[in-house]
Parts: structure tokens; sequence; C-alpha cells
């Protein structure tokens, strides 16, 4: 099974290096990329956890709903790593993998996945956003 510090190192090598990591909690990371978005990454055996904060929810119906139905369009048009979600009040994107065949590759196509995916369609729920 992988360790925490395989995942650390894993952690190093993203993006070439260029990520700022940080471990905020034993076993919980924050993952700063060059677009300022942040990752946390959470070590729980037997799973490790992608996460990342999209925005906060609208305030009021109906753009809440219509906010509702774009991402679960996009969860089931594009995403095949992870989903869209709720915690609290924002909407996140996360990803669960497991820890005991997990090798590099599937776990650094996770992360690009979750970063193409944030990427893409942040232009689309943009309008819902402060509203």
């Amino acid at each position: 099974m992988i360790t925490r510090d395989d995942v650390q190192s894993w952690l190093d090598r993203l993006d070439g290096g260029s990520l700022q990591v940080t471990e905020i909690d034993p076993n919980i990371w924050v993952a700063r990329n060059g677009d300022g978005a942040e990752f946390v990454v959470h070590y729980a055996p037997p799973v490790l956890l992608l996460r990342v904060r999209v925005m906060e929810l609208p305030p009021a119906e109906p753009r809440r709903g219509e906010l509702f139905r774009q991402l679960l369009e996009f969860n089931a048009r594009d995403l095949v790593h992870g989903s869209y979600g709720l915690e609290g009040d924002h909407v996140v994107l996360t990803d669960a993998l497991e820890l005991e065949d997990l090798d590099y590759s599937e776990f650094e196509a996770s992360f690009d996945s979750v970063t193409l995916a944030l990427a893409s369609h942040l232009g689309a729920l943009a309008p819902y956003r402060g509203q």
C-alpha cells in the first residue's frame, strides 16, 4: 500500500515540481499551482482524497438550480476523475483514489483531470459567482 511518504514525494514531482506544497496537518497537504488554485490532498487510508474549492454558491434560486444542473451535466459528460459536489456553501471538485494499487501515473492523471476540469469549466461557472 502507498504510504504518506510516497504521497509527499508524488506531490513534490507534480507539475515538474512547480507546486507550492505545505503539510497543514499530519497527512493533509495544500498544493497551490501557478494559477492560484489550492488543492487539498488528504491521505486517509484506504483512500487518497483530492479536493479543490471552486466557488461559493449563489445566494438564492433560481440561480442555484441552474448551477446544480450545470454541475450535474459536467459530472456526467466531462469528468473522468472526480465529481462536483457541495461542502457547506461552496462548490468543490473532488476525487478519491484507492491506495492499495495506486501508482504515480494514476495520481498524476487524477490531478491533471481535476486541474483541466477546473480550468475548462470556470468560464461556464463564472455567471454564477457572486450572485
